[in-house]
């Protein structure tokens, strides 16, 4: 070998070294906290390091019934799915509008986009409540919804606009030919090619929505219509002062599990229609 082949050799190796003990560090939480979810509260405080001697099933079964995670689950899945179809009504048309059409005040929109990326709910969360007060719309979920879909607005246009830059004018030009009307392209030709980036406006919005403790620890006061998040953390509460670390444990696994699956099944789909935005030759 030469000497560049010698340097091309070992900085791979370098990099590979270091991405392994990167994904090391990131996953020793994450099974550090399902090892702990299958001991009992005594092996966990006799040593949280140590492997379980069997599989504590009643963790999940004590987590599931003190906190009340069944109808806790339903919220969450009811809220996400709804922000969902509320977010992707208001963004697809604008992400479209902003992509496709050169207009009065085009640049003002976006710059007005980029600038809410920096004002986040929580900033406002005062004087959200106080108008969901006056509205006599709190203890609401569709509110929670709509809310979480609006917050996620300015990034998911600015992502998917950027998208749909990508898919080439060809497609458009093809269909206006045929006497397609706006609408139309929009419907039939621009959103299946920006799949891929709708998937991921999907995947990165509802993995914030199904995780967001603080808007629905305020707008929610009802203990019914809370959600996941919510419902772990009266857990937390509950739980540090009865010491049953175990269920604790387990609830946070449960709140885990969905996200890890919406993005296995997004990763999925993502790469499958990695290429939909390109030209055929």
């Amino acid at each position: 070998m030469n000497n560049d082949s010698l340097k091309l050799f070992f900085g791979r190796w370098a990099l590979r070294i270091l991405l392994l003990i990167y994904t090391m560090i990131t996953l020793y939480p994450l099974i550090w906290n399902i090892m702990n979810s299958f001991r009992t509260n005594f092996e966990i405080l006799m040593d949280r390091s140590a492997l379980p001697t069997h599989f504590a099933w009643e963790n999940y079964q004590r987590a599931w019934e003190a906190a009340n995670m069944g109808a806790y689950l339903g919220n969450s899945v009811f809220v996400v799915l709804l922000s969902l179809s509320i977010l992707l009504i208001l963004v697809i048309p604008c992400a479209h509008a902003l992509s496709r059409f050169k207009f009065f005040g085009h640049r003002a929109i976006e710059v007005v986009f980029i600038v809410c990326l920096f004002i986040t709910s929580i900033y406002i969360l005062i004087p959200l409540y106080v108008l969901l007060h006056n509205l006599n719309m709190l203890d609401n979920l569709w509110a929670l919804s709509l809310i979480y879909a609006i917050s996620g607005v300015p990034f998911s246009t600015f992502l998917l606009a950027g998208y749909m830059r990508t898919i080439s004018n060809t497609y458009v030009e093809a269909a206006r030919i045929d006497g397609a009307n706006n609408l139309m392209i929009m419907l039939r030709i621009v959103v299946p090619l920006a799949k891929p980036g709708i998937i991921t406006v999907c995947m990165l919005n509802a993995m914030g929505f199904w995780n967001e403790l603080f808007l629905a620890m305020v707008i929610l006061r009802n203990p019914a219509l809370h959600t996941l998040p919510v419902g772990v953390a009266n857990l937390f509460e509950v739980q540090q002062r009865m010491t049953d670390w175990g269920a604790l444990y387990a609830a946070l696994i449960v709140v885990l599990v969905p996200t890890v699956i919406i993005y296995i099944i997004g990763q999925k789909y993502l790469i499958g229609s990695f290429n939909m935005g390109g030209v055929k030759e």
